[in-house]
C-alpha cells in the first residue's frame, strides 16, 4: 500500500502534467490517503467542470471511476479521528519556525505516519520539504515540465 496525497489523487482522475507517472505507481498496488482527501478530490473535480476543463459527461465519468475503485478497494480511507487532529496541533508546536505547511498536509503528514507508512508521495514541494520533520521520505515521482 502507498501513500498518495490528494494532489498525486487527482492526477489519477485527470489528465494533468505527471498523471501518467502517478498512475503507474498506482498501478504498483492499493492507494490510500486520509479521510480528508475524498473532500479535496472532490474540490479538484468539481473546480475543473467550473472552470471548463472538463464537462458534466467527463465530470460524471470521474466520479463514478472513483467510486468504482473505492468499491473494489483499490483506493482506501484512513479515518481522520480527534486523536490525529491533536498530534497536528501538537507537530505544529514542535515544527520549526522556518518550515511552511499547510494544517491539511500537516493532517496528511500525520496520517500517513500514524498508519505506519514511511513514504508519502506528492509533488507538493511543502509537503517534500516538511516530510522529514514527520519521520517520512517524501517522494514525487513526477518529472519537472
Amino acid at each position: 500500500m502507498i501513500y498518495f496525497d490528494s494532489n498525486y489523487l487527482g492526477r489519477l482522475y485527470l489528465q494533468e502534467h505527471g498523471s501518467a507517472e502517478v498512475r503507474r505507481l498506482a498501478a504498483s498496488g492499493v492507494v490510500a490517503c486520509c479521510e480528508l482527501g475524498q473532500a479535496e478530490l472532490a474540490s479538484v473535480l468539481h473546480r475543473k467542470l467550473r472552470e471548463g476543463t472538463i464537462d458534466t459527461v467527463d465530470y460524471a465519468e470521474r466520479v463514478a471511476q472513483l467510486d468504482d475503485d473505492i468499491a473494489l478497494g483499490v483506493l482506501v480511507w484512513l479515518p481522520v479521528t480527534s486523536s490525529l487532529i491533536t498530534k497536528v496541533r501538537q507537530a505544529f508546536v514542535t515544527l520549526p519556525s522556518k518550515v511552511f505547511l499547510r494544517a491539511a498536509d500537516a493532517l496528511h503528514l500525520i496520517c500517513a505516519r500514524e498508519a505506519g507508512f514511511q513514504e508519502i508521495h506528492t509533488n507538493d514541494r511543502h509537503m517534500l520539504a516538511a516530510a522529514p520533520h514527520f519521520g517520512l521520505k517524501g517522494v514525487n515521482v513526477i518529472s519537472p515540465p
